[in-house]
Formats: C-alpha cells, structure tokens, sequence
C-alpha cells in the first residue's frame, strides 16, 4: 500500500478513536503512530545499539540509548514529582527479574528485537519479527499465568527513587550514573577501536541522537497522556489472554495477575481502551507508514534459524512478563522515572545479550 491511501486510514481510524472511544485513547494511537515512525524511520534499535557496542565496539547506539534515558528523565521526573497522580514504572526486586531478564537479553539478540523492536519490525514487514510478534504474546501471557510462583521465589518491595528522595535529588542521581557509563563505554569503544581502526559513521550517529530526542519527547506525551509511563509488552500478553478467556483455554478468575483488579477489569473491556495497546497499535501503523514509502528487504533463513528464532520469540515473550518490561517498561521507563527495577534489569539484560550474540553467531543469523 502507498502512503497517502495508508495515511488517510490511519487518519479515519483516529477519527472514529476520537469519535467513538475517547480523546485520550484517540492521542495516545497519536503517540504510538509518532513512536512507531520514529523507531522504524531512524532504526532506533534497542538491540541493535547492544550488538553494535559488543561486536563492532561502536559506541553510538548505546550512546544514544543513554541520551534518550537522560532526557526522559530529565522530563518525566518533575512531573512524577509536581503531579502525584502520575505513576512511575515500578517493578520489584526479585529472582523472578534476574531471571527474566537475563533470558530477555539472550532471546533478544536471537531475535532480532526486544518489544518495541518486534513491533515496528513486524510493522516493516520483515518476515522472521511478524512471525515472531503472535508468540511473543504467547510468551507473555503464559509468563502471566506463571509470575505468581515466580514472585513466591523472592521478592522485595519496589524502590521508586522520586519517592524516596524527590524528583530533584533522584533525577541528580540518575544523570550521574548515565554520565559514568557514559565515560565507560566511550572509553571501552575507543580502546577497542584503537587496533582496528574502525570508527562510527556521522549520519548514523545523527540518526540516533534524532531518534533519542523524539522519543524522549514521544515517551513523556505518552506519560502526560495515559498517567503511566511508556509499556509494549503487558499489550501483548492482554491481547493472548483476551483470545485464551474468548475461547475457554484459560481459568483467569483464579489465577495470581489476572485476578488483580486493574488486569481483570481490563480483561473485560474492549482493547482500545488499553492505554498499552492503543499505543502499540499506533506503533504498528506508524512502521507501516514508514515501509510503504521504503520496502525493507531481509535474508531469507533456514529451516532451522526459524525453529531457533520462533522458540526464541516465545521465551521473549515469557521472560519479559518476569522481568516487568523490555528495553522499552524496564529499562527507558523503569530508569526515567526513578524505578530501582530498572537499574537491574539492564547489567543482566546485558549479559544475556553476549550470550544470545553466540547462539546467533553459532546458527549464521
């Protein structure tokens, strides 16, 4: 589909948001339509910027992840701190976020994208991240099912930083540790790239500051908008639980998250008025937008590199439901408005990633 005729559904579909849902629902797909732009128009990978850093010590893209996580801060944390009813993204400390988000950062690398990142690929129309995009739903909707005996393993009380300390002192802490790993990694890239000789391009490297900004932007409407920070994966393990309750596949009346009040309501309620979902749904369209004006190619793979991504997708899935989020709920939202969670999702994540690197490596994705 061409642009225009793409835009002008994008646009009717807003209206009849607008008309028949909500206003707020009508600008949150607004936001979703700019961030899936965003994300697909400047290919502001989450996972892409880490394999970068590991495997072509080129710094850019995890420097424009710190940016990003800068700005948002820098944004979100006076309005946490002036408007009481906006809420941080709060996860607890647990085994069930070491765990999850240990996995989450193996299986992103196999898969060629965290949460935001299946979403706006999907939208591109690249083959291996649509297929994944349903399992991974699945994936997060039987980590719902399980996030009761995980939590049971150990748990601590979440920490919220602008809780504890103000949002001025919590956002000095939070652009202090950004600035020291900031130093770290710009001093790892260029030790690295010394015997090598390689070194970042320029429009690339543009590319991500512009993305950073926009999304910094993009994240904090979003906050102002649905009173909650920026989410993808709790959309997908909804939509999987919504198909599981329809089709009588699943007792949720009794089971630990669902039975929640905020979830079981949402259970019985029509997606569009899931602020997560309305914004995915918005990202999905507005990647769509961008492919229809520029048609990605991707390699085509084996039998086996599908099994091994379509497994991988799944357990994105399920470990992202443990871990409170992706790059997207626990690490941009998480660390922008103050959440300890956030702070040890990413070391772990991290480390998944180098090992998700070798299994890609091993199966020639």
């Amino acid at each position: 589909m061409k642009r225009l005729p793409l835009a002008a559904l994008l646009a009717i579909f807003l209206g009849w948001l607008l008309w028949a849902v909500s206003v707020r629902q009508a600008a949150l797909f607004a936001v979703g339509l700019g961030l899936g732009a965003v994300l697909a128009g400047q290919r502001f990978g989450f996972t892409t910027g880490w394999r970068m850093l590991i495997e072509d010590k080129d710094a850019s893209g995890v420097m424009g992840q710190l940016l990003l996580l800068a700005l948002a801060a820098a944004m979100a944390m006076p309005l946490l701190g002036h408007f009481p009813e906006l809420t941080a993204a709060l996860g607890p400390p647990s085994v069930s976020l070491l765990v999850g988000a240990f996995v989450f950062g193996l299986c992103m690398q196999i898969a060629d994208g965290c949460g935001s990142g299946t979403l706006y690929k999907a939208g591109l129309g690249i083959p291996m991240n649509a297929a994944i995009l349903p399992l991974f739903a699945l994936g997060s909707f039987l980590g719902s099912m399980h996030l009761g005996f995980w939590l049971d393993l150990g748990r601590a009380q979440p920490v919220g930083l602008v809780n504890r300390f103000g949002w001025q002192q919590a956002l000095l802490i939070t652009l202090a540790v950004l600035a020291v790993v900031a130093v770290a990694v710009r001093w790892y890239a260029r030790r690295a790239q010394r015997p090598q000789g390689t070194q970042p391009q320029p429009l690339l490297v543009r590319r991500w500051i512009v993305g950073a900004v926009l999304l910094a932007l993009l994240a904090t409407l979003n906050l102002v908008i649905a009173g909650q920070p920026w989410g993808v994966v709790y959309g997908f393990g909804l939509w999987a639980a919504k198909l599981a309750q329809a089709s009588g596949a699943a007792d949720l009346a009794g089971n630990w998250f669902w039975s929640q009040p905020g979830n079981a309501a949402r259970l019985q309620e029509t997606v569009l008025l899931d602020v997560t979902s309305i914004t995915n749904i918005g990202i999905l369209g507005g990647a769509l937008w961008v492919s229809a004006g520029k048609p990605v190619t991707a390699k085509a793979l084996t039998g086996t590199q599908w099994a091994v991504a379509l497994v991988a997708g799944l357990l994105l899935g399920y470990s992202s439901r443990l871990a409170f989020g992706c790059n997207v709920g626990a690490m941009l939202s998480g660390i922008s408005t103050g959440s300890l969670h956030g702070w040890i999702w990413v070391p772990l994540a991290f480390a998944g990633t180098i090992f998700g690197l070798r299994i890609r490596r091993h199966f020639g994705f």
